[in-house]
C-alpha cells in the first residue's frame, strides 16, 4: 500500500512540466535560504553535482548537435536564396549578442552579489590574435579534452560541412552510405544526449533548490533585486533589437514597408512563441502568417522558416552576452573586449546545433561560460527564472525568422506588398504608414 502511494505520488510529481518544478525549486530554495540561513550551505555539494553534470555534456553536445545542424547545409540548399537566408541569420545573431553585451555593460546586472564558493579560471586573458589563431586547433582531440569550445566548434563545423558536401557530390555509393551512417550515428548520439539532458534537468530540481538556498543564505533578500535587474536587462535588449534591427533596418529601411503592418501580420506567431517558448512548435503559425498575412511565396518561407527554427537564435544569443557579463560581475571580474568578441563568436557558431536541444539556452550558456573560464554555478543560479526569460528569447527568434524571410522574399521578388497586411495601410519611402 505504501509503495503504491509512493508510486502514485511520483507519477503525479512527474506529470508537472519540468519548467514549473524548477521554478518551484527556485522559490522554495530561496525561501529556505532566507529562513534557515547558513545551515543550508551544508547542502552545497548537491548543487555542485548539478554543475558537474552540466559540465560533463558540454563537448558531446557541441559535437553531435552541430553535426546534425550542418547536415542540412548542403551546397544545393545554399544557393542564392539559401546564402541570403543563412547570411542574414548569422548577421542578425551577431548583432543581437552585441546589443546584449552593450546593454549588460551599461546596466551591470549581478554587481554587488557574490556566488558562494564559485570557481573562476584566473589564467591571463589571451590577446585577440591568440584567440583568433586558437579557433583552429592544432589537435582537435586535445581541444575536446581540454574543453576549448571555440576550437571544437570550428573543427566540427568544418568536418560536418565536408561530410555534407561529400554526400552530395560523391558518386561512390560506399562513400555516400558511409556519410549517411556517420550522420545517423550523430543523430542517435543527439537523441541519447537529449535523454541525458532530460535526466540532468530532472536532477536540476534539487540542484536549483540547493544553489538558490546557498545564494540567499549568503546574500539575503538583496539577491532578489539581482534577478529583477537581469530580467530588465534582457527586456531592454529585446526591445532594442526588435525595434532597431527587425522593424527599423530590415522592414522600414531595406524593404521600405510599414513596421506596424509587419507586426500586425506576425502577431499570432509572436504571441504563440511567447506562450509556448518553442520556435519549432510555433513553426506552423509562422508559416501561416508568412503566407496569409505577409504574402510571401512558399518557395521562400518553406526554406527560411524551418531553417530559422533550427539555427536562428537571436534572443538566445543576446541572453548569452547578458549572462556572460552577469557571471563576470558575480565573481568580481570584467570581460575584456577580446572575451566579449569570443562570446559573439561562440553564440553564433553554436546556435547552428543547439537550437534543437531541450533547455538550449542553458546548454549554450555552459559553452560560453566554459570558454571564458567563468563559474558554471551561474547556470543553476538562473535556471529557476530561465523559463520566464526563455519566452522573451523565443519571441525574438520567431520575429527574426519572419523579418529575414520578408527581406529575402523582397530581394527575390517573392512577396506581394499590394496584398495582405501590407494593403491595410500605404507605406511611404521610410516605411511609415500613410492615411487610408
Amino acid at each position: 500500500m505504501a509503495n503504491s502511494r509512493m508510486l502514485k505520488g511520483w507519477r503525479r510529481y512527474r506529470s508537472v512540466p519540468i519548467i514549473y518544478r524548477i521554478g518551484a525549486a527556485f522559490v522554495l530554495g530561496s525561501l529556505a535560504g532566507l529562513t534557515i540561513g547558513e545551515p543550508m550551505l551544508a547542502l552545497q555539494p548537491l548543487g555542485d553535482l548539478f554543475v558537474r553534470l552540466l559540465s560533463m555534456i558540454v563537448v558531446p553536445i557541441v559535437i553531435f548537435t552541430l553535426l546534425m545542424g550542418v547536415r542540412h547545409l548542403t551546397p544545393s540548399s545554399l544557393g542564392r536564396v539559401g546564402g541570403q537566408v543563412v547570411g542574414l541569420y548569422v548577421v542578425t545573431s551577431a548583432i543581437a549578442v552585441g546589443i546584449g553585451l552593450a546593454v549588460a555593460n551599461a546596466i551591470n546586472p549581478g554587481q554587488g552579489l557574490t556566488l558562494v564558493e564559485a570557481e573562476i579560471d584566473t589564467q591571463q586573458t589571451p590577446s585577440f590574435t591568440e584567440v583568433f589563431l586558437g579557433i583552429v586547433p592544432e589537435n582537435p582531440i586535445n581541444a575536446m579534452a581540454s574543453g576549448d569550445i571555440l576550437a571544437v566548434l570550428f573543427f566540427v563545423l568544418v568536418f560536418g560541412l565536408a561530410l555534407a558536401m561529400l554526400q552530395e557530390e560523391s558518386e561512390n555509393a560506399r562513400v555516400q552510405n558511409g556519410v549517411e551512417t556517420f550522420f545517423d550515428v550523430a543523430e542517435a548520439g543527439s537523441e541519447a544526449l537529449f535523454k541525458i539532458v532530460w535526466g540532468i534537468m530532472e536532477y536540476g530540481v534539487l540542484g536549483v533548490f540547493v544553489l538558490m538556498a546557498a545564494v540567499f543564505a549568503e546574500a539575503g533578500i538583496s539577491a532578489l533585486s539581482t534577478f529583477a535587474l537581469l530580467a530588465a536587462t534582457l527586456i531592454l535588449g529585446v526591445a532594442l533589437h526588435i525595434s532597431i534591427v527587425y522593424l527599423g533596418a530590415i522592414i522600414a529601411l531595406l524593404t521600405q514597408q510599414s513596421p506596424i503592418s509587419f507586426l500586425a501580420g506576425i502577431k499570432e506567431a509572436m504571441v504563440t512563441a511567447l506562450s509556448i517558448a518553442s520556435s519549432s512548435a510555433t513553426l506552423p503559425i509562422s508559416m501561416s502568417n508568412a503566407e496569409d498575412n505577409l504574402r510571401v511565396d512558399e518557395g521562400i518561407y518553406g526554406f527560411s522558416l524551418p531553417l530559422g527554427a533550427t539555427i536562428n537564435m537571436d534572443g538566445t544569443g543576446m541572453y548569452q552576452g547578458i549572462v556572460a557579463v552577469f557571471a563576470a560581475n558575480l565573481v568580481g571580474v570584467s570581460l575584456t573586449l577580446t572575451e566579449q568578441i569570443t562570446v559573439v563568436t561562440i553564440a553564433v557558431l553554436a546556435s547552428i546545433g543547439t537550437a534543437g536541444v531541450p533547455s538550449a539556452g542553458l546548454i549554450l550558456l555552459t559553452l560560453v561560460l566554459t570558454q571564458l573560464g567563468l563559474p558554471l554555478e551561474v547556470v543553476g543560479f538562473i535556471a529557476g527564472i530561465d523559463p520566464l526569460l526563455d519566452r522573451l528569447r523565443t519571441m525574438t527568434n520567431v520575429t527574426g525568422d519572419l523579418a529575414v524571410t520578408t527581406l529575402v522574399a523582397h530581394w527575390n521578388g517573392a512577396v506581394d506588398f499590394d496584398d495582405g497586411v501590407w494593403a491595410s495601410s500605404e507605406s511611404g519611402p521610410a516605411g511609415v504608414p500613410g492615411d487610408d
